[in-house]
C-alpha cells in the first residue's frame, strides 16, 4: 500500500487524483495540502507544508510553482519521494528540483499521459528522418484557465525533438519577427479556449509533403492515472530523477 500526499488537493487535478486513488487498492490519500480547504474529504489537510503533520510515503504534486520550495524542503527532511506533475516553473526552480533529486527520489513530467509520451518519441524518431528538409511547428490547446503558455508539454516536445536536431531555436510569436523562418527554428504556438482538457500536434512540413502527429486528451483522467502510478512506481526507489521513460521500462 502507498500512502499519498497530495499537494493541490482542491484543484481540478486534485480531485481527478481522489476519484482515481479512490478506485484502486494499492494505494489511499492520507493527508492533502492546498490554500483552499478540500470539500467531503476522507483525510487530513494543511493549507501549507509548513503546517502538515501528516505521514506518507510518497508526494503528488499538482499545484502551484509558488509551493515548490516549501514542498521540497519537507520532502527532503521527511526523505519523501515527489512526483511533480505541476507546469510553468522556471529555471531557477527547475535546478532546485534536479538539486533536491540528489537526496530524494523525484519522479518529474511535464505530462503524466502515456499517449503524449508515446508521441514524443514517435517526434523524436520523425525529426531524425526528416533532419532539416522537414520545418517543425508545434501547436498547443487547453482551456482558458491554464495560466502557463506554452504548456509543459509542448516544451517537452521540443526539448525531445531539439536533441536529434542541432541548434534548435525557440519561436513563440512570429508577429515579433520579419524574416523568412530559418530551418533550426521550432515554432511553439498556444491556444487558450473554452474547456479543451489538451491538444499537442507536431507538424513536419516538408517539400510537397506534410507529416501531422497528434494527442488528444479527452477528460484529465489520463493525467491522473499516470500520475498515481508514478507514485506507486517511485516508493522505495533510490534518490535521483525518474520520468515516464522509467515508469514504462517498469511495465
Amino acid at each position: 500500500m502507498t500512502d499519498i500526499i497530495l499537494s493541490g488537493c482542491s484543484g481540478k487535478m486534485g480531485a481527478s487524483i481522489i476519484a482515481c486513488v479512490k478506485s484502486r487498492t494499492d494505494c489511499k490519500i492520507t493527508a492533502g495540502v492546498d490554500l483552499a480547504e478540500p470539500r467531503n474529504v476522507d483525510f487530513s489537510y494543511a493549507a501549507g507544508f509548513d503546517k502538515l503533520d501528516a505521514c506518507g510515503d510518497v508526494i503528488i504534486d499538482f499545484s502551484n510553482p509558488a509551493v515548490l520550495d516549501s514542498m521540497l524542503e519537507y520532502a527532503i527532511e521527511k526523505k519523501l519521494p515527489c512526483v511533480i506533475c505541476t507546469t510553468g516553473y522556471n529555471e531557477e526552480q527547475k535546478s532546485k528540483i534536479h538539486k533536491a533529486a540528489e537526496s530524494i527520489p523525484v519522479f518529474y513530467s511535464g505530462n503524466m499521459s502515456l499517449g503524449i509520451n508515446l508521441i514524443i518519441e514517435l517526434a523524436k524518431k520523425a525529426a531524425s528522418v526528416f533532419g532539416e528538409d522537414f520545418d517543425i511547428e508545434i501547436v498547443e490547446q487547453h482551456h482558458n484557465q491554464k495560466l502557463d503558455a506554452p504548456s509543459g508539454t509542448a516544451l517537452m516536445i521540443a526539448d525531445a525533438v531539439s536533441e536529434v536536431r542541432n541548434d534548435s531555436e525557440y519561436i513563440y510569436d512570429r508577429h515579433a519577427y520579419r524574416r523568412k523562418r530559418n530551418k533550426n527554428e521550432i515554432g511553439i504556438h498556444s491556444v487558450r479556449g473554452g474547456n479543451i482538457v489538451g491538444e499537442h500536434e507536431i507538424i513536419f512540413a516538408g517539400t510537397d509533403e506534410i507529416l501531422k502527429i497528434s494527442h488528444s486528451a479527452r477528460s484529465k483522467t489520463v493525467f491522473a492515472v499516470g500520475a498515481v502510478n508514478a507514485a506507486v512506481f517511485l516508493k522505495g526507489k533510490a534518490p535521483g530523477m525518474y520520468d515516464m521513460s522509467d515508469l514504462l521500462a517498469s511495465k
